[in-house]
């Protein structure tokens, strides 16, 4: 991969991580607001319930992309980048820019994905 290509990537995936935590930041107050929050009736109670399970989720998928781009950032450095970890082919440029952080090429990733449903 070109220098300009991987600068091109670098940055996309620092701007996506900035944002990420960004928005765990936001998450997290929001979270601290509702346990803080007197709750007097049912229907408040189940409704910051509901409100706190899709705010805990939103920070797992949140942590999960932040990790795997702070490996692709990694791999940047260390001249792995683009590289599938499966059969160690170069990821397709268009893939990457669909998702700058992927670890696998697209026939890696549908063999992964059925085996994951099984």
């Amino acid at each position: 991969m070109q220098k300009s290509e991987l600068e091109y990537f670098k940055g996309i995936l620092k701007d996506r991580k900035e944002q990420i935590l960004k928005n765990l930041s936001g998450v997290e107050e929001e979270m601290t607001e509702l346990q803080s929050q007197d709750l007097s009736d049912e229907g408040d109670f189940a409704s910051a319930n509901s409100d706190s399970l899709v705010e805990s989720a939103i920070i797992t998928q949140q942590q999960k992309e932040l990790s795997e781009i702070e490996n692709a950032l990694k791999k940047i450095e260390n001249g792995e980048y683009g590289v599938c970890e499966m059969c160690e082919d170069p990821i397709g440029f268009q893939r990457l820019k669909v998702k700058p952080h992927a670890v696998y090429c697209i026939d890696c990733r549908e063999i992964v994905e059925k085996s994951n449903k099984e």
